[in-house]
């Protein structure tokens, strides 16, 4: 790389280069400039600041040094005096650069090999740049590539203008990929590192079946037909729900195609994962119906609070509704975001039957009544002591042989029952050392007094330090099974809004927030949450 190739040999180089990396061809010119420089300040010293210049359409160089135009010289190779400086440029001044044409040089052999590995590292450092900017906004991506080596189970791709990686987790079971296969995958990240932009490919994301849709259904690629959801567990089994902005448009025909041309080319391309394609709802209840087909549902009971949907199925359905080691009820539960519980038919009844006896056995130790009267209480639909306390009489009477004196009576005993209930709380956190100051946060009562005790939560700054997830718990998704991490307030079904406003109240109440600053940080409070705790 001595610098007596001509001028129009070292554009030509500049143009061969940036057409093999496709990179930008005044990269490349850059990047010679600084490796003549380089190799230059190896005869003038190391000192010396020297540029060089390549006309890009001429290709003539041009060296030069600059000098810092100072009062007192002090290294002769890198400084001017003003005086001499002003000799060259009479309007030079202090701070000033001159710039002191230097002749064409003949570089040895290690000059050379220096300016030769300046270039390589610029133009691989451009190329990488490229890489990383191309692929970047293509997250999200379905790319085609080669396979061009296998590496501990890791697939190396080519994508002819950079490199991917398929990890032996995102790949699917059973799966055998060799040197020279063609592979299509779903593009899901893209860093910058180092050693140049790492792609990451994936072929069990469940975005890469959508995407597969996309590309076999047509009415998806033009927005007619939209993908809500997608659950899979690749290799094996897979939901997808789809919904149709066209009411003349049937989602799932659209998706399975002509003698199930369009589904089977998708199943193929995922080595025969089966596919469930399953019409969405806005409704929650009728959503998780669809998604637990083929299994019949009889009847569903939502708890909205804590995103968890009760089933109910005939007897002979259940196994077909939780599916092979649970499968159907998992991809359900992933496709919905709703935790589901199922129960079969006779189950369930069992439970009423349960809970029947139960509310009957309170209503008789509470109210001291027999065993007729609780269940008549029971059976017409009241489920706790304090809903017959507060309620209006005419509820009571309501109810065949309860006349005005028998429901005052009922409510009298219901309301010295919850008086005592209330007492002995009192005592209980009493002894716990809970403040009293606690009862004055709104929303906060005598029995979760006794939980926040039970739990080293004493003071209004002890609360106030509280997070939601302390009171209420968390749920959290990992592998596609769900775990339950229970709260302190477990059983007083208390939403999270309710938590948060007690955390928020308690923070007015510490002097740590004022009322004014209420309503913002409630809603902050909200955004802050762990994003397992939101799901």
């Amino acid at each position: 790389m001595a610098v007596s190739a001509n001028r129009l040999e070292l554009l030509q180089i500049a143009d061969a280069v940036a057409r093999e990396k496709s990179i930008d061809r005044s990269i490349v010119i850059t990047a010679m400039e600084d490796a003549i420089a380089k190799a230059a300040r190896s005869r003038y010293g190391a000192e010396t600041d020297v540029h060089a210049e390549i006309n890009p359409k001429t290709g003539e160089l041009r060296l030069a040094r600059h000098l810092l135009v100072v009062e007192t010289v002090e290294n002769p190779s890198s400084q001017i005096s003003l005086d001499d400086a002003r000799v060259r440029n009479p309007a030079a001044q202090i701070g000033d650069t001159i710039a002191d044409a230097l002749p064409p040089l003949e570089y040895g052999r290690i000059a050379a090999q220096s300016a030769k590995q300046v270039i390589v590292q610029k133009v691989r450092e451009a190329e990488r740049d490229r890489q990383y900017q191309e692929y970047k906004d293509r997250i999200g991506d379905i790319v085609n590539g080669i396979v061009k080596r296998v590496e501990y189970g890791n697939v190396v791709v080519d994508l002819g203008r950079g490199e991917a990686i398929v990890r032996r987790d995102e790949m699917l079971p059973r799966e055998t990929l060799r040197t020279g296969d063609r592979i299509r995958a779903y593009i899901y990240d893209v860093r910058r590192e180092p050693r140049g932009p790492q792609i990451f490919l994936s072929r069990t994301h469940p975005q890469f079946m959508a995407k597969l849709f996309a590309q076999e259904v047509p009415e998806i690629y033009d927005g007619i037909v939209e993908v809500k959801a997608v659950a899979r567990d690749p290799g094996s089994r897979a939901k997808i729900a789809v919904v149709s902005n066209d009411s003349s448009v049937d989602p799932v025909g659209a998706c399975v195609g002509m003698r199930g041309s369009r589904v089977q080319a998708v199943v193929n391309e995922l080595q025969g994962e089966k596919i469930d394609i399953i019409p969405w709802s806005p409704d929650i209840a009728t959503f998780v119906v669809n998604a637990l087909a083929p299994a019949e549902v009889a009847k569903v009971v939502l708890d909205e609070d804590r995103e968890r949907i009760e089933v109910v199925v005939p007897d002979a359905q259940l196994s077909l509704a939780i599916g092979r080691r649970g499968q159907n009820v998992r991809l359900a539960s992933q496709l919905t975001g709703w935790d589901i519980d199922i129960l079969t038919e006779q189950e369930e009844s069992e439970r009423r039957q349960t809970e029947f006896q139960n509310r009957t056995k309170i209503f008789i130790e509470a109210l001291d009544v027999d065993e007729v009267v609780a269940q008549l209480l029971a059976s017409e639909g009241f489920t706790s002591v304090e809903e017959l306390a507060l309620i209006n009489p005419k509820e009571i009477t309501s109810i065949e042989g309860f006349d005005e004196e028998t429901a005052e009576e009922l409510q009298n005993r219901a309301r010295d029952h919850l008086a005592r209930i209330e007492a002995e709380y009192d005592a209980r956190r009493r002894e716990l050392g809970v403040a009293d100051a606690l009862k004055d946060v709104p929303g906060v009562s005598t029995p979760m007094m006794v939980k926040f005790g039970e739990n080293d939560i004493k003071t209004v700054e002890d609360l106030a330090g509280a997070a939601t997830d302390d009171l209420v718990g968390w749920t959290e998704r990992k592998d596609g099974e769900s775990t339950r991490h229970p709260g302190i307030l477990d059983g007083f079904e208390l939403s999270r809004e309710d938590a948060e406003a007690i955390i928020m109240q308690a923070r007015v109440k510490a002097g740590w927030i004022s009322e004014a600053d209420l309503a913002p940080a409630v809603v902050e409070e909200t955004a802050d949450e762990p994003a397992e705790a939101q799901a």
